[in-house]
């Protein structure tokens, strides 16, 4: 599915949280539950930019509930996977979530991917400077991490062993001190 991209609407902080990117989807009671085309007028749950700013980067996700949350980055994505209370998420489980693979740009389900713990900023450029990078495949996250010395097999993970060190690492300054000591 290819996501174009949209013009960004003017939103300040505190309409942001008024459109925290949360869309109702009626489909996420189904048993199969698929991507949409990210809202030109939402913002990031986490750091409240506009995702649709960034179609390489962008991600979302679905709650049990139908509630449906968008990020401008996995980074932005994983942080809320880890801590969605912090961010207006509901109590509900995530049943479905979707990144963009770094090498092919293509959409792919961030359950399944392998991502690879980048914390070189000024190896990747991206949006919010640093990332977790994901791959559909593990063996391309691997080769990924062959090329780097500082990396290696631990740096690539699934998104179910993020954690809240990791969440901080990535996007701590976006983070209530009182959860993330």
């Amino acid at each position: 599915m290819a996501l174009g991209t949209a013009a960004a609407l003017g939103t300040t902080a505190a309409t942001a949280s008024a459109s925290v990117a949360a869309k109702d989807d009626s489909d996420a009671s189904n048993d199969t539950v698929e991507p949409t085309a990210v809202p030109s007028d939402t913002n990031c749950a986490v750091c409240n930019m506009v995702p649709a700013e960034f179609p390489d980067w962008n991600a979302q996700l679905v709650h049990e509930n139908s509630m449906r949350v968008y990020f401008c980055t996995p980074g932005c994505l994983t942080t809320y996977y880890v801590v969605p209370e912090q961010f207006d998420g509901p109590d509900e489980p995530i049943v479905g979530a979707w990144v963009h693979d770094f090498e092919t740009r293509d959409l792919i389900d961030a359950l399944q991917a392998s991502f690879v713990l980048e914390m070189d900023p000024d190896r990747v450029e991206d949006p919010m400077r640093l990332n977790p990078l994901p791959f559909m495949d593990e063996s391309d996250a691997a080769a990924y991490v062959e090329q780097y010395d500082d990396l290696d097999d631990d740096s690539v993970i699934s998104i179910d062993e993020f954690d809240l060190d990791i969440a901080e690492r990535y996007r701590g300054q976006l983070l209530d001190s009182n959860e993330s000591s």
